[in-house]
């Protein structure tokens, strides 16, 4: 299976040499002018599925409930809603072709795990400036020749709302809207190993900052060629507690970091701290490249845009967010997530299947990805080691943030790491003070605080 496997993935990687031998065309002008039409102004289908339990988009639902303030708790509009099923081992396979591979896997290997599924709510909307780049970007914007790399895109738009291969749908993922920047209180954390009882609990504060979706931002040079800038204060525990991290993540070139150290004093490079290198503090259970449910340089993997499917996706998490209802004695259960305070919906996905490209390698050689097709975010991953078995399950969660127009799915995750048996939830919210999603827009984050010399000022404090 892995040598047939890798035969595809050399296959795939020829015929990309031949597509991309240069720019990749924009999109037919007919496909274009649907945008807005019967497709969504970023590319998903309008119209709900055959038995309604899919319903038509109609601009999503991103007013703020009366009274409600940002940095306030986030009230659920849908708080009311009992389930419509509810999915476990028992019944698991009834449900199989809604399902991916992964989570069929934790519903028939983890005692007590289930999936409850409520009405579908296609929520999630855009303000107009992201439908109008969007719009630009289907005609004008390019891959580079090497068939991976971004060449051209204008900012605030997903830049190819009618995908024609799989690596242009992760690059809507890679550049989802979601506001110019945020400070975030939250945490990462590691269950306990086999045996154990103590969870490994690590807290942060982090900012991004997010020029590309300024609306100043017209290409790619406009943004210094940056995705986003990325800084990380560790709170606790006591032994991690001061140590600092920046980094910059770019489009076109691997990212670079650097790490101060407290008790050392000094700022320490990064070296290649991407792709498959494990994250400091988590014990081998959890690579670089899986944060935000993907992320780096793409030159590491073929992508096959393999089409569209309905699966049940974590969705409208306001549970997960809510420390009333839920804090982390009570979220994180020694084996999985607290079900009680999983929302899943049933919702149309983009499904992507990477392989290892010929001469690269990867401690997961097949990945399998399911985007959402409201957000474009990631939301399910398949991840698959060298013998073609199912090694580690992740999925996030997509939530609305009116104060931003947009929703957020770079918040709550969780991954199952199935050799070890471990599961990590990271960037969770829950019990912290609430995200502000206001810090780039009003000009509270700049890119000197995202630098070596900034990491030196602050440990030096």
């Amino acid at each position: 299976m892995v040598a047939s496997r890798n035969k595809s993935a050399v296959l795939l990687g020829a015929m990309a040499a031949v597509l991309f031998s240069g720019a990749a065309a924009a999109a037919p002008d007919a496909q274009i002018a649907r945008l807005g039409q019967d497709l969504t102004p970023i590319g998903a289908e309008k119209a709900g599925n055959k038995d309604g339990s899919i319903p038509a988009w109609k601009g999503g639902e991103m007013t703020a409930p009366a009274g409600w303030k940002p940095g306030t708790v986030r009230p659920d509009p849908y708080a009311s809603e009992k389930p419509v099923l509810s999915i476990n081992a028992a019944n698991a396979d009834q449900y199989k072709n809604r399902l991916s591979a992964g989570q069929l896997e934790l519903l028939k290997t983890i005692k007590g795990y289930r999936m409850d599924v409520y009405p579908t709510h296609r929520s999630c909307g855009y303000p107009d400036i992201v439908y109008q780049r969007s719009k630009e970007n289907a005609k004008s914007a390019t891959l580079a020749g090497d068939g991976f790399e971004l060449a051209s895109a204008t900012g605030s738009g997903f830049p190819f709302p009618i995908p024609a291969s799989g690596v242009e749908a992760i690059w809507n993922h890679k550049l989802r809207y979601e506001g110019q920047g945020r400070i975030e209180p939250n945490y990462t954390l590691l269950s306990p190993s086999k045996g154990g009882s103590d969870f490994t609990k690590i807290e942060y504060i982090a900012k991004y900052f997010v020029p590309f979706q300024a609306p100043t931002t017209k290409s790619i040079a406009d943004a210094n060629g940056v995705e986003f800038y990325f800084f990380q204060e560790t709170v606790s525990p006591a032994a991690l507690a001061g140590t600092l991290q920046a980094g910059v993540y770019y489009l076109q070139k691997l990212n670079e970091g650097w790490q101060y150290f407290p008790g050392q004093r000094r700022v320490r490079r990064l070296s290649t701290y991407a792709y498959d290198a494990p994250l400091i503090g988590l014990e081998n259970t959890y690579y670089v490249d899986q944060a935000w449910m993907y992320n780096g340089m793409l030159d590491r993997y073929t992508y096959k845009l393999i089409g569209k499917q309905e699966m049940y996706i974590p969705y409208n998490s306001f549970s997960l967010r809510d420390g009333t209802r839920f804090n982390d004695k009570t979220l994180f259960g020694a084996d999985h997530l607290n079900p009680d305070a999983r929302r899943y919906e049933l919702h149309r996905v983009w499904k992507v299947e990477a392989d290892v490209r010929q001469g690269q390698r990867h401690s997961s050689p097949h990945r399998v990805f399911y985007l959402d097709e409201d957000t474009w975010a990631i939301i399910a991953v398949d991840m698959y080691d060298a013998q073609g078995k199912i090694q580690r399950v992740q999925e996030g969660s997509v939530t609305p943030i009116w104060e931003i127009g947009a929703c957020d799915a770079s918040e709550d995750y969780v991954s199952y790491d199935l050799p070890s048996g471990r599961y990590w939830g990271d960037i969770f919210t829950i019990g912290q003070p609430e995200t502000d999603w206001l810090a780039g827009k009003e000009g509270r984050l700049k890119t000197d605080m995202f630098t070596e010399d900034y990491l030196r000022r602050q440990g030096a404090r």
